[in-house]
């Protein structure tokens, strides 16, 4: 005796995603029909222009704090150059405070020999360049006035150094 079983068929349904995201925000609405989706929309999106509207004064407010921040700041520009006028890339500056020891600020130079760095305002302050093969050459800066400084540094070589 043969035995069949009955064959089972499964009825498949497309799911949806966000069933469960509209089910919550429509808990609260009475239902309106075909019209019910169309009022979720809209309060959706009068959410988020809210949340929008509480945080962008937020955000002004920091980035006007943040503007104001360098507004006491003193820039020191440096150009190295090598005893031929060539660009000197990869020269080291290191700056420190005309009454202090330890250097602060440090920096290399880029391919075409510049730099730069911001220090505070209102004070004297020390810079000391260094380069494989050439002398070390330092200068005072007067940031007391003013709001930056250009120098050109052209490095001489140490005798027997690389050229």
């Amino acid at each position: 005796m043969r035995t069949t079983w009955p064959r089972m068929t499964r009825k498949r349904t497309k799911k949806r995603k966000f069933e469960l995201f509209l089910q919550f925000f429509g808990y609260p609405f009475p239902p309106l029909g075909h019209l019910n989706n169309i009022w979720r929309t809209i309060i959706l999106l009068a959410l988020i222009c809210t949340a929008g509207a509480v945080t962008v004064p937020s955000l002004a407010g920091s980035s006007q704090k943040q503007s104001n921040s360098h507004a006491h700041d003193f820039v020191i520009f440096a150009t190295v150059f090598s005893q031929q006028g060539f660009a000197l890339p990869g020269a080291r500056v290191r700056v420190r405070r005309a009454d202090e020891q330890k250097f602060r600020w440090e920096a290399m130079s880029d391919r075409r020999g510049e730099l730069g760095i911001r220090v505070k305002q209102g004070a004297e302050y020390e810079l000391t360049v260094e380069a494989r093969g050439f002398k070390p050459q330092t200068r005072k800066i007067n940031a007391l006035e003013g709001n930056h400084e250009d120098l050109t540094f052209q490095m001489e070589q140490i005798a027997g150094g690389k050229p």
